[in-house]
């Protein structure tokens, strides 16, 4: 297909070209992620740090065009977020502005451009009121992932290339910028129908691991060793439209069936904070030991942030026959899909996806999710180990089998 250069340093990191077909990629992950459908005048939220507002406005001329109610919103300034997490009170840390709930109630979808100012500009702030407000915002998450389990909303996600992760991730902003494009297949004439392509193909692999009869599945690299409980009535998702880019096949397991020892050699930054070389032993499905090359007391102070936040809520692998990621972007959309040399496995500490139940998940409530062992958490943070590995899945029968060896799955 016919290709174009992202633009040289010093100028805009995409073209206008490459933001429009940015905002078709954007609109077929809407599309994807709720496959019900949309219908005219269902109402989709368009949320974006101020830096992507090009992009923002290519994707709300998509929204309206689409017969749908455009509902814009434009998140905190890096200084603004800074000034708030400073200087707020108990009750303005907690506070919920009048209409946000009624919003959430009645939204159908939501597009989320990610263009951080900043990554480190809370890096002072207490974590713990970091936690408090994600422990206040989260039952307006819980409003969303409700509906989304009754079929009524879909969401997805993109990077906006801005300066700031770019310097941290070591790139220059020209090649940020080429991984994003790449990555997104921006450079493509048609971007949605690679898209589409890599959809059909991992489908099959998710319908391979989702009528697999395992119950458990071991994961072994040079500094992991790491067994993680299927749980009953689980199914694999991924690539289904709700980030751009998503190459990762994962599940929510049963937190309770988590034991060994798992170590992230990708670094992140998190609530300002850069934290490297995190290591993990669970026993029993709860952290009993945590530490990191850096950042161990902001990790301490995460796994403490509620009852659900020292438990696994997901379990990952990504191939890299489809992931065209190969660096380190100080993001966590992108670090979760690396490809690379050896594709990567990630784990989150923290929530857990209900989508990922194979029966109805608009059945579930708040006590079978948990006689499930699905975890509930204000956190979801993603930690990713990119060593050469191997994984094996050990079936009901007592058979264990290999499913995926250095970044590829044996299917």
């Amino acid at each position: 297909m016919p290709t174009e250069k992202t633009a040289s340093p010093g100028k805009a990191m995409f073209t206008q070209k490459q933001i429009d077909r940015y905002a078709s990629v954007l609109m077929w992950g809407l599309r994807t992620a709720r496959p019900g459908g949309y219908k005219k005048h269902d109402i989709v939220l368009i949320q974006c740090d101020p830096p992507g507002l090009k992009l923002m406005e290519a994707v709300y001329d998509r929204v309206v065009e689409a017969g749908l109610h455009a509902v814009p919103r434009v998140n905190l300034t890096s200084p603004m977020e800074l000034a708030f997490f400073r200087k707020a009170d108990a009750q303005q840390l907690v506070f919920q502005p009048p209409g946000a709930e009624e919003l959430y109630s009645r939204l159908h979808g939501a597009i989320y451009i990610l263009a951080p100012e900043s990554l480190t500009h809370l890096s002072e702030v207490d974590p713990k009121r970091i936690a408090t407000v994600a422990v206040a915002r989260k039952p307006l998450r819980d409003i969303l992932t409700r509906r989304e389990e009754q079929g009524k909303f879909g969401w997805t996600l993109c990077l906006y290339p801005t300066d700031e992760p770019a310097r941290l991730s070591g790139l220059s902003k020209r090649e940020y910028a080429r991984q994003i494009a790449e990555a997104c297949f921006l450079n493509d004439a048609a971007p949605e129908t690679a898209w589409e392509d890599i959809f059909r193909s991992a489908s099959e692999i998710k319908r391979w691991l989702s009528e697999m009869d395992a119950v458990e599945y071991h994961v072994e690299s040079a500094s992991v060793d790491l067994r993680v409980s299927r749980g009953d009535k689980r199914r694999f998702l991924g690539i289904s439209g709700h980030n751009i880019p998503s190459f990762e096949i994962f599940t929510s397991p049963d937190w309770r069936g988590v034991s060994g020892v798992f170590f992230a050699d990708q670094p992140s930054y998190r609530s300002g904070n850069y934290v490297r070389g995190v290591k993990l032993e669970f026993a029993a499905g709860r952290v009993t030991a945590s530490d990191a090359a850096e950042g161990a007391e902001f990790l301490r102070k995460q796994l403490a942030m509620d009852k659900g936040s020292d438990k696994v809520g997901e379990f990952s692998l990504t191939d890299k026959r489809f992931s065209r990621i190969s660096a380190f972007m100080a993001n966590t959309l992108y670090d979760e899909n690396h490809g690379g040399e050896y594709g990567n496995c990630h784990i989150a500490i923290g929530s857990s996806y209900s989508d990922t139940y194979s029966g109805d998940p608009s059945e579930l409530t708040k006590e079978s999710k948990a006689a499930l062992g699905f975890n509930d958490s204000a956190l979801h943070w993603d930690l990713v180990n990119t060593e050469p590995k191997r994984v094996s899945a050990k079936l009901r029968s007592g058979e264990k089998i290999a499913i995926y060896e250095n970044g590829v799955f044996l299917y």
